[in-house]
């Protein structure tokens, strides 16, 4: 595992992507009034994403994600909520099923490293 701050360990199991992909969430508030709102990705892994949500939801509250691009929907529990500096609130979701491939993309296998590219030499004359 990398360390990413000197409080805590990284706990993804699969590498973050940066990738914005327009959502619609549909959960409950806090108050159990019914919400469906339109956002989009910040970053995703195979299992889950991160998003900005004005919505006031709990930490373990089931959402139902919306991928726009495919209307192909996942069930998914809330494992992060914090604020950044704009005031935004951002969600850190995990899926409910991970064998399924919500974002339809690769990701890197866990520990690998990025691919170096050869630097050209120049041709003696």
């Amino acid at each position: 595992m990398s360390l990413l701050h000197f409080r805590c360990k990284e706990r993804r199991r699969t590498q973050r992507v940066a990738l914005t992909v327009p959502l619609t969430v549909h959960g409950k508030t806090d108050a159990g009034e019914k919400f469906s709102v339109q956002t989009h990705t910040q970053s995703v892994n195979r299992h889950g994403a991160l998003f900005h949500l004005e919505e006031i939801v709990l930490m373990g509250q089931t959402l139902i994600l919306v991928n726009d691009h495919t209307l192909q929907s996942m069930e998914c529990r809330v494992v992060s909520i914090h604020r950044a500096r704009d005031s935004k609130q951002y969600l850190g979701v995990e899926f409910l099923s991970p064998e399924t491939n919500f974002w339809h993309m690769q990701f890197p296998l866990p520990g690998a490293k990025p691919l170096r590219r050869a630097v050209p030499t120049k041709a003696s004359a």
